[in-house]
């Protein structure tokens, strides 16, 4: 856990994603709150409105805003608040993801589908690429710009399916944006967490059996927690991060330079 109150202190900072208080959004906002930053929120409907006040304001947010992120133009009136209310932006956290369940369930040969593929890429993987158009030129020197994926990206998991294409692609969205951004002063990197007992992860066939067998396997022999990804992400949103720009950290207590179990 990170004890420098000064590591982040009044860098403005928006968080796009955050929907419940069980979730990886939010232990990225307590380690952000709790190191100075100042912090704006989007949520997606009015569903989320009075969860999203609520933490804003125990969280010392700025302004709160509601983004449809499959919509363009609500995209741009998000950054237009941010911009209208600090100026510039310091930073931001798009912690988005979404498939339909029939496309996590099952093997993928058949249970992919057009509708899904398209619906998962858009919110999953576009949603990333449309905030950053309408952000850079908002972005203050040496900003970072930080997104969450998985390592399912890169290694087959059972039910992850479309998702893990999405997240591949998001990847690949990151090292060409820190490509194109680097001289402007503009830093983007992801986190790969292990799993972590959230609301959005509940939703994959499977969830707590690959819970269970990831912290047994893993170096640390445990699972992690939402707050070490909040800690790495409040890194990554720091100068002390200056110089790194188109990775992807993993946070997942060493599991992935594991090949094979023998056990």
């Amino acid at each position: 856990m990170l004890y420098n109150s000064q590591m982040v202190k009044n860098k403005k900072i928006l968080i796009v994603g955050l929907a419940n208080k069980y979730s990886i959004a939010a232990g990225i906002a307590e380690s952000l709150h709790e190191n100075g930053a100042k912090l704006g929120f989007s949520f997606q409907n009015e569903r989320f409105e009075k969860f999203i006040n609520e933490f804003s304001k125990n969280h010392g947010g700025d302004f709160t805003s509601v983004c449809d992120l499959t919509n363009d133009a609500e995209i741009k009136d998000l950054v237009e608040k941010a911009v209208e209310k600090w100026g510039k932006i310091d930073g931001i956290v798009h912690s988005v993801g979404f498939a339909p369940a029939d496309q996590i369930s099952g093997n993928i040969e058949e249970c992919i589908s057009r509708e899904g593929f398209q619906t998962t890429h858009d919110i999953s993987s576009y949603s990333f690429s449309g905030l950053i158009k309408e952000a850079y030129p908002h972005m203050s020197d040496n900003s970072s710009i930080v997104t969450l994926t998985y390592i399912g990206s890169q290694q087959a998991t059972p039910n992850y399916n479309v998702m893990g294409m999405a997240k591949a692609s998001l990847e690949a969205s990151v090292r060409y944006f820190a490509d194109s951004l680097g001289e402007k002063g503009v830093r983007v990197n992801s986190i790969s967490a292990g799993p972590i007992k959230t609301l959005a992860a509940s939703g994959i066939k499977g969830f707590k059996s690959m819970l269970n067998k990831h912290g047994s396997n893993t170096p640390l022999a445990r699972n992690i927690t939402a707050r070490e990804v909040g800690d790495t992400a409040t890194f990554l949103l720091s100068d002390m991060s200056s110089g790194i720009t188109g990775q992807t950290i993993y946070v997942d207590g060493g599991y992935n330079i594991q090949s094979m179990s023998f056990d």
